[in-house]
């Protein structure tokens, strides 16, 4: 596909006019989602697009041409300025950055989806991701009998990170992107202990008639409790006296909520959000040898310092004896063997690197491929079961409701001649142990395409990261020197090389490409391990992945939002900074401390420069 008209026309000119502070393309935005739907309009649309990005052009004067500007840093990008290098502009690298700074950004394609001929691919699996599944209707259907949204988009607004709420409602598009964690606790009142069965470990909230959900959304309470006084003894203002609040969740769930049998007892329940989506796939490039490399060398200090490793370094994922990653650091629940993107046959444990709990390895066989399957229940050729559970299965066929519901329906799967013949229906057809296109009761067709999950996998490994902002500052600067001085890049390790990008793939696109990263400087500022911050009510033992900085602060204006942490119990930087000044146990306590203690212009820069990476 050509260049849009704002690119070929707009912009060159707007550039000779004195504005170099423009967006990848603002007035064909329009022409990008109109192509995105149905890319047969393009002959239709893209004149008038075009006519009327040319007469806004020549209609804009001084003053507009002002409004325009919103950054002053564009004659910069690209070039050394003061602490940051010429590259940390492209935090993805040239194959992984968009220009556009504006809203809309998190939904940009990577220049090698565009250099690989991918785009037809990419915008398909944008689709797939921004529909609300239904039950039959086709090109989307199959929303499963159980779910926990109808949606990608509902979870991740805008494609970023999800959005606090007071209350567990969900929507279509509303951002609530909480996902439930319920867990038999190792003590009274623990942080961690193993999920319950009796519900899915992403619990669903969602059912389609005629069942009942496994937990009745409207039961559950929720509420958002203050933080009178830090455990670490810092007072809740700055030297300078400042104030500042922090918040935590607290939430319990009835046992009348949940339609299982048996339901559960003895649990605790934590929240965690949706982490953003933005470019995910640039972290799946990473080599795994310099993960290891990673680790291998915080444990080492940490030893160094005669202090317990495992105190710092969770045991589950390295092993300090052995110097070597534990089991617990491998993925091997592949759907197939799979190959890599060089052919050679597939992986047969990969590291784990994704999610707060560190529980996925690949974007192929984790977050992105298994969620359009654990999310919405849409099934795939090489995903046969149903995201179930058998407790909740039971609590189907012994409903009174469900059974004569489907009793007067003879055109449904679930329906025989007898009470009896409908429960061992209901039960088996929707056990997660059951393979829906091949049993005794019904055979099911595969909700979801093998051709629509490689557009989806397209999409999801080719959404770009945004370039920096305002490099040039001299107070962005200022706060990528604190930040150093301060000790933050000890777990926000700023960047990475990513390789030869040798992905896995599942054997049924394994014959298909995928955007793909070589030898690409990256600036996540993750580490890609986990620390414990020890904050009130917080999740998994307080082992929480360092989660990537890169493009956050372009979050409200994206998502109108800028909500951090597992939970979204920050509502801004200062406040996420904070948390890590929780307890005297933190790992970041150090770092936060002399954060707090910071003058408020060096507070300010600091938080400047988090909002410019």
């Amino acid at each position: 596909m050509q260049p849009c008209a704002w690119q070929r026309v707009c912009k060159p000119r707007l550039k000779a006019h004195g504005c170099t502070a423009f967006m990848h393309r603002p007035a064909c935005k329009q022409y990008k989602n109109i192509n995105k739907k149905n890319s047969k309009m393009k002959n239709i649309f893209y004149p008038f697009i075009m006519a009327s990005a040319v007469f806004a052009l020549y209609a804009c004067n001084d003053e507009d041409v002002q409004k325009l500007s919103v950054e002053t840093d564009a004659q910069y990008v690209g070039t050394a300025q003061g602490n940051f290098t010429a590259e940390e502009w492209y935090p993805g690298g040239k194959l992984g950055t968009t220009e556009n700074v504006y809203a809309g950004c998190y939904e940009d394609e990577t220049p090698a989806t565009e250099a690989q001929g991918l785009m037809d691919e990419f915008n398909e699996g944008e689709q797939i991701f921004e529909r609300s599944v239904t039950i039959n209707n086709a090109p989307f259907k199959g929303l499963g009998p159980a779910s926990t949204r109808r949606s990608c988009l509902d979870c991740h607004p805008s494609y970023g990170h999800g959005k606090r709420f007071d209350t567990y409602t969900t929507a279509y598009g509303n951002g609530n992107g909480y996902l439930l964690v319920i867990y038999h606790p190792n003590s009274p009142g623990s942080n961690d202990g193993p999920y319950i069965s009796e519900v899915t470990a992403m619990p669903q909230t969602q059912a389609t008639s005629p069942f009942l959900p496994p937990i009745d959304e409207s039961q559950i309470q929720m509420r958002w409790e203050k933080v009178t006084a830090m455990e670490s003894g810092l007072p809740m203002q700055f030297p300078d006296g400042e104030k500042y609040e922090l918040i935590y969740p607290e939430l319990s769930i009835p046992q009348s909520a949940f339609n299982t049998s048996p339901k559960p007892e003895n649990i605790e329940i934590r929240l965690e959000s949706t982490i953003g989506i933005i470019g995910t796939g640039l972290l799946d490039a990473i080599e795994e040898d310099d993960i290891r490399q990673q680790y291998a060398s915080t444990a080492a200090y940490y030893k160094e310092k005669g202090m317990d490793v495992a105190e710092y370094v969770n045991p589950s994922y390295w092993d300090a004896a052995a110097n070597d990653f534990a089991s617990g650091a491998w993925y091997t629940t592949f759907g197939s063997a799979g190959r890599m993107a060089d052919g050679s046959p597939g992986a047969e444990r990969m590291v784990k690197r994704f999610t707060y709990a560190l529980t996925r390895a690949t974007l192929q066989d984790g977050p992105g491929a298994n969620a359009v399957w654990n999310i919405t229940n849409v099934s795939r050729p090489d995903r046969p079961k149903l995201y179930t559970t058998d407790a909740w299965a039971k609590a189907m066929s012994e409903s009174a409701d469900v059974i004569n519901a489907i009793k007067a329906d003879p055109t449904s799967p679930y329906y025989a001649d007898t009470e009896e013949g409908i429960a061992e229906r209901v039960f088996n057809l929707l056990s997660p142990n059951t393979n829906q296109f091949d049993n005794q009761w019904y055979n099911f067709e595969p909700d979801m395409t093998t051709d629509q999950f490689y557009a989806l996998m397209v999409w999801h490994r080719g959404l770009s990261i945004p370039r920096a902002r305002n490099l040039n500052d001299p107070d962005v600067q200022r706060g990528k020197e604190l930040f150093l001085e301060m000790g933050c890049a000890s777990c926000h390790r700023p960047s990475w090389k990513t390789g030869d990008d040798n992905y896995w793939t599942p054997e049924c696109i394994a014959d298909r490409p995928l955007p793909r990263y070589q030898n690409q400087t990256i600036w996540p500022y993750s580490d890609m391990m986990q620390h414990k911050l020890y904050m009130k009510n917080d999740i998994h033992g307080s082992w929480c992945r360092t989660t990537p900085l890169w493009g956050r602060g372009l979050s409200r204006v994206n998502t109108g939002a800028e909500d951090r942490l597992h939970d979204c119990r920050a509502r801004n930087e200062v406040e996420a900074i904070m948390w890590h000044a929780y307890s005297k146990n933190s790992h970041a306590y150090s770092s936060a401390e002399k954060f707090y203690n910071l003058p408020k212009k060096d507070r300010d820069a600091v938080v400047k420069f988090l909002q410019s990476i």
